[in-house]
């Protein structure tokens, strides 16, 4: 697991969507940048400072040549990475320090201040294209929704909007409830159709978009502090719909699976520090998941240590091969053992049908012995007399067939009727 180190607490952390490139935000005001390998290997790429106040916020372009930071200076930066340069400022983009920032099309930002304020940015123009002004506190995360072009925020005023950016309003479009906690953070599951939310109180609100956002549809308790990031897992990995990754005031990194919840796992440890932030590279994809906290380390964990089994593939095969081999041979005695089986009742059958051939010819020969014994010997009546008798047992039809018990049918033994 491998530790980057860097001069001062990291408050946001942005991967490069085609390389293997991350840059984290620090409170001393810099952009730092650093290129990794598929061993964890990490080597500085450059360190640009923006401004003597703290840099709170990054998201990159989805061709990573374009860098975008804010923070307490309320400015809005334009870094090109290829040469590390600050390419455009937006000075006084806010009257309060900048808290988010997020991508959402090719032409179109989203920013979040500590009043609560929400502003739209397009680039390639000077001022914000749309204000809204409905939350009262800070602006802790976003949550882009590709299919209905919405954009979810989450305040520390207990509260979630929706805002549709196709709109021109400035009111949202939907607004829950007031939660009573302070929403840190959000993250979609299930092919999006259900949001999950962190909270102070270490609770993940669950909601589903079918059933409206004014309140969540349940709640989950388990983390002891509060969930200040969440981010998901890799779709290659199962349950990955439903399965994700928290960052808590513990200092742990969570793998938790929703519905059912259960925690799968620990991935990171900060050790007294919290979480700040948690990122997977590759866009969501990659193997690496970046945590950062309040220490002055930003930890890179290989998820492939986590999720994917390391045993080896060749003894696999060998193992399948001979169970293979196994199941075959059981396969073949038991046709054996079922051939010889039919050949033994078949031989069984045969001997049953010759003896009750026997059987019958003696029946039809009881006639005339009866009338030649007339006048015979009282032995051969004796004889007779016998074998008709150990005929009719071995033939008793009552004792052939038993008749069940009807529904309505009591047992009762014979001798009671024999006093009535």
């Amino acid at each position: 697991m491998p530790d980057i180190r860097v001069s001062s607490q990291i408050f946001d952390i942005a991967f490069d969507p085609t390389r293997h490139i991350v840059y984290g935000a620090l409170l001393s005001g810099e952009v730092k940048a650093f290129s990794y390998d598929e061993q964890g290997a990490h080597h500085g790429k450059f360190d640009l400072k923006l401004s003597r106040r703290s840099c709170r916020s990054l998201d990159v372009s989805a061709d990573g040549d374009r860098l975008w930071a804010v923070g307490k200076s309320k400015a809005l930066y334009t870094v090109d990475t290829s040469t590390a340069v600050i390419s455009q400022t937006k000075k006084n983009a806010h009257d309060a320090a900048i808290n988010r920032i997020k991508r959402l099309t090719p032409n179109l930002l989203s920013t979040g201040d500590d009043d609560g304020i929400v502003k739209l940015w397009d680039p390639r123009k000077p001022d914000a294209v749309n204000t809204y002004a409905h939350h009262f506190d800070f602006i802790s995360d976003f949550l882009w929704l590709e299919d209905k072009k919405h954009l979810v925020c989450t305040s520390g005023d207990g509260t979630l909007s929706v805002l549709d950016v196709r709109s021109k309003k400035t009111e949202p479009f939907a607004q829950s409830e007031d939660q009573e906690d302070e929403l840190l953070s959000v993250v979609s599951i299930k092919g999006g159709q259900k949001l999950v939310i962190g909270t102070q109180l270490g609770i993940l609100s669950i909601f589903n978009r079918r059933s409206g956002y004014s309140d969540c549809v349940d709640r989950i308790p388990g983390h002891p502090h509060s969930i200040d990031a969440l981010c998901t897992i890799p779709s290659r990995y199962p349950n990955a719909e439903s399965t994700i990754l928290t960052g808590s005031s513990d200092g742990l990194v969570r793998v938790v699976e929703i519905m059912p919840s259960k925690l799968v796992g620990v991935v990171a440890d900060h050790g007294e520090f919290p979480v700040e932030r948690v990122k997977v590279d590759m866009g969501g994809e990659g193997n690496w998941v970046a945590s950062v906290g309040h220490e002055e380390v930003l930890k890179l964990t290989d998820l492939r240590e986590v999720f994917e089994d390391e045993d080896d593939p060749d003894e696999g095969k060998e193992d399948s091969a001979e169970e293979h081999e196994r199941r075959a041979s059981l396969d073949e005695d038991a046709k054996e053992n079922g051939a010889a089986l039919t050949t033994k009742t078949a031989r069984a059958s045969d001997a049953d049908s010759d003896e009750s051939s026997e059987e019958d010819e003696d029946a039809d020969d009881d006639p005339e012995e009866v009338v030649a014994g007339a006048g015979g010997s009282d032995a051969d009546s004796d004889t007779v007399t016998e074998r008709r008798k150990r005929k009719k047992k071995d033939h008793d039809p009552f004792k052939a067939s038993k008749k069940s018990k009807g529904r309505n049918e009591l047992e009762a033994d014979s001798t009671f009727f024999a006093d009535l």
